[in-house]
């Protein structure tokens, strides 16, 4: 199939090049990442993959390392796809964002070998979420923080929180709609912190359930306002019922930041966002 393409760029097609990206984008505008049968349906996924092929000179469909709901936020969501030419990682990267919309941008591209996968290749990925706790709603970034009007204790709400680390059976914190075959995930750290004028809540794990970082915030504002208490994210994981779970969060404030990969691979590591959040490690 290589000797049926032709490159205006001169490249020899000898072989499938894989490579890997990284990708930032605001979801507020999107449908989540993951492209649909419906074609009038914005998705990240969808913008990425035109603006690759403008640069790969054939069709590109990409795999990625978590796929991310309606109106979350991606800084260090990694992508991979085969290109039947050999592309300078430069040209990827500056190519591709000259075709995407403002809101998404292609951060690093790098060559990897066959072997690797987004998705399976990865070994650990990581959330943020932003919470912007004020009597007053935000008018800038109204969809970059989750905001609420109600006080909130975050050292309370880290407390709720560690009652979650560890390998658990997280029924009560995924979405009803989950499709995963399993329900237990490892959560490896869980920490809520003040940075400025923001509470953020930052959980690591093996991998996630669909809607769970967002059950966990939902669960964790409602200790941290003194509404439930510490315990109770105890008793909402033990019950295995999304019904005992509580509200499930917004999306707006949920950051997809980082995802972790055998060493072998050298990608550049996260520099953990969002931009504006940067020095918390």
């Amino acid at each position: 199939m290589s000797e049926q393409l032709k490159d205006p760029q001169g490249a020899t097609a000898v072989a499938p090049y894989r490579y890997a990206l990284c990708v930032e984008y605001a979801g507020a505008a999107y449908n989540g990442w993951q492209s649909q049968k419906h074609g009038n349906v914005r998705c990240v996924q969808t913008e990425v993959e035109k603006g690759l092929a403008r640069v790969a000179n054939h069709p590109v469909s990409v795999i990625c390392a978590g796929r991310t709901d309606t109106g979350v936020n991606g800084t260090y969501q990694i992508i991979h796809f085969d290109c039947q030419f050999d592309r300078p990682e430069r040209a990827l990267v500056m190519g591709t964002n000259r075709h995407l919309p403002d809101d998404i941008a292609i951060k690093w591209a790098t060559r990897v070998p066959d072997t690797f996968h987004a998705r399976f290749s990865a070994q650990a990925r990581r959330y943020r979420y932003l919470i912007y706790s004020a009597p007053i709603k935000p008018a800038v970034l109204p969809r970059g923080v989750t905001w609420t009007h109600k006080k909130l204790d975050v050292d309370t709400m880290h407390q709720a929180g560690q009652h979650l680390v560890g390998e658990h059976d997280f029924s009560s914190y995924r979405a009803v709609a989950c499709q995963a075959k399993s329900p237990v995930r490892t959560i490896t750290d869980l920490n809520v912190y003040q940075s400025g004028d923001l509470i953020v809540i930052d959980v690591r794990a093996n991998a996630f359930l669909h809607h769970m970082i967002r059950n966990i915030a939902g669960v964790l504002m409602k200790v941290g306002c003194g509404e439930a208490a510490v315990g109770w994210s105890k008793t909402v994981l033990e019950a295995r019922d999304r019904r005992e779970g509580g509200v499930t969060a917004p999306p707006w404030g949920l950051y997809f930041v980082d995802v972790k990969y055998p060493e072998e691979y050298g990608l550049p590591p996260s520099d953990l966002g969002p931009y504006f959040l940067r020095g918390q490690s």
